[in-house]
């Protein structure tokens, strides 16, 4: 099963990484009138960039390079510097395959944050912060792929974005090593104090931050609301495709595992790349060259609950009311498994009546499970592939999204979203086997400019992600999306978000069989 659950997430990351990789992220097109303009930090000075209407500041440390002796341990405040460092272009990307970051990465001291601020004199008040961890199932991504102008100049806010350690550099768990599993979410910490800290200097509001992601950049925020050392560090929240109460039995979603299972991989780790009987594994896997751990780690990454950072599964602790009780906004995309669907057709794997069972199986192995969904879902002559991906998107992010919703509403108030473009801009250049709809991450380029390049984007659509960005905004600024000039969210409801068609519906949950999935556990 492991080895067809690999294909599958192989043919997503295939069918996914153009979206990025228009104009890498380590070198985003920037206009040839820029010019230089200097804020003094704590830890040194740091001169950025000026265009039309907003400014950058690329490739800031928050952390010390997490290598040598600090491969695998908590982030280290980083040295200061008297002279003027030069913020004009991001830093490297943590390592990682090749993919959103063409040709990957093996570059180690990647700790790093981007700033953009809306251009000008200072207002009268501090400016909101939205802090934004990229997504990519906690293996791949890059801050700099997300070009933030868009939301800082309409929003009037400023945007931080942040590279966190990935795959087994940044949650490898072994006994002998504290922080195990969860290195990453301790990167992220780290940022946050940086940004409580500095963000001031770039006309931010230090009181006023919201902590924002997707898909594992989501359920990093879920961590963090449910993790200890997060107290005090964000006063918002919002969640995009990264629910909560995901389950680690089930692929394609981000989660979290237990430290045991954790520890399980990373022996593993440490026997494949020649560690696993040395007298100090940690030492010996220090002395692993970056490539020969990244070629060896699991494609599946996931934080380690049981541990200090993460005491509990976030599922667990939301459950229980045990989080940091502030405003959240959440949602899901309307046909978030279209995307891991179409890559399994295009990789060889039909998915007809007669293969339908055996998906089934290989996704959900119970055999009582299976066959409830293979009835709860037929497969007709022609469908095979867009049912596989409603089954992945209702049983993964729409109903988990929703149980999540209800769980928090429990306790703060939550605006609760699902994105509904059918005809969003594909994330790819390849034709895919059939129409996708919103499928995963398809919501980004209506908030970011991916890679640095602007989508394509309809009239009707360019409306509807100056709308979004107004939500997105007024609630990092008020806790409230709400304003005038936007058609009205209320809380109790769902709010579909399409172009010239923003409305609060309540049928989502029957929609995507939500009494099903719940009923099935």
């Amino acid at each position: 099963m492991q080895r067809v659950l690999t294909t599958l997430g192989c043919a997503l990351t295939a069918l996914l990484a153009t979206a990025w990789s228009a104009v890498p992220p380590t070198q985003p097109a920037r206009p040839a009138t820029a010019t230089a303009t200097t804020v003094r930090t704590h830890d040194g000075p740091v001169r950025g960039a000026a265009h039309d209407g907003h400014r950058t500041f690329e490739g800031i440390p928050y952390a010390a390079p997490p290598v040598g002796r600090l491969r695998w341990a908590p982030p280290h405040r980083p040295t200061p510097w008297s002279r003027v460092r030069d913020a004009t272009r991001p830093a490297s990307a943590c390592p990682q395959p090749a993919g959103e970051v063409p040709g990957g990465s093996t570059e180690e001291d990647c700790l790093y944050l981007n700033v953009t601020t809306p251009d000008g004199a200072g207002p009268a008040r501090p400016r909101p912060v939205i802090v934004w961890l990229h997504g990519g199932g906690f293996t791949t991504g890059a801050g700099s792929s997300y070009d933030a102008h868009r939301m800082a100049t309409r929003g009037d806010v400023v945007v931080v974005t942040v590279n966190y350690r990935l795959g087994a550099l940044g949650f490898l768990a072994h006994r002998t090593l504290p922080g195990s599993g969860t290195f990453g979410l301790a990167d992220q910490q780290a940022a946050l104090r940086w940004v409580r800290a500095e963000i001031g200097a770039f006309g931010g509001d230090p009181h006023n931050v919201t902590l924002a992601g997707e898909s594992a950049g989501g359920y990093s925020v879920c961590a963090q609301l449910a993790s200890p050392g997060a107290a005090g560090l964000f006063d918002r929240a919002i969640i995009q495709s990264g629910p909560c109460t995901g389950r680690p039995d089930r692929p394609f979603a981000p989660s979290s595992v237990p430290l045991s299972t954790a520890r399980a991989a990373g022996a593993d780790l440490a026997a494949k790349v020649g560690c696993g009987f040395a007298r100090d594994v940690p030492a010996c896997l220090r002395r692993v060259d970056v490539s020969r751990l990244i070629a060896a780690q699991d494609t599946d990454q996931q934080p380690a609950h049981a541990t200090p950072l993460l005491p509990s599964d976030p599922a667990a602790a939301i459950a229980a009311g045990r989080f940091h009780h502030i405003p959240v906004l959440i949602g899901n995309n309307h046909d978030e498994g279209n995307g891991w669907a179409a890559g399994i057709v295009q990789a060889g794997h039909p998915v007809t009546p007669d293969t339908w069972p055996d998906v089934v199986a290989t996704f959900f192995p119970s055999p009582g499970q299976a066959k409830a969904i293979a009835r709860e879902y037929p497969v007709h002559r022609t469908d095979g592939g867009p049912v596989f991906g409603t089954v992945i998107g209702d049983a993964d992010f729409a109903c988990p999204t929703a149980r999540t919703d209800s769980l928090l509403a429990a306790h703060v108030p939550v605006w609760r979203y699902e994105f509904a473009d059918e005809h969003a801009p594909p994330l790819t250049s390849s034709m895919p086997p059939f129409p996708l709809g919103a499928p995963h991450a398809s919501e980004l380029p209506y908030l970011f400019d991916l890679g640095g390049r602007p989508r394509d984007l309809t009239t009707a659509q360019h409306r509807l992600a100056d709308t979004m960005i107004d939500y997105w905004t007024r609630f990092a600024r008020t806790a409230d999306p709400n304003g005038p000039l936007s058609p009205h969210w209320p809380r109790q409801t769902v709010l579909s978000l399409a172009p010239d068609h923003i409305v609060p519906t309540r049928t989502t949950q029957p929609r995507h069989h939500c009494a099903f999935w719940n009923a099935l556990g």
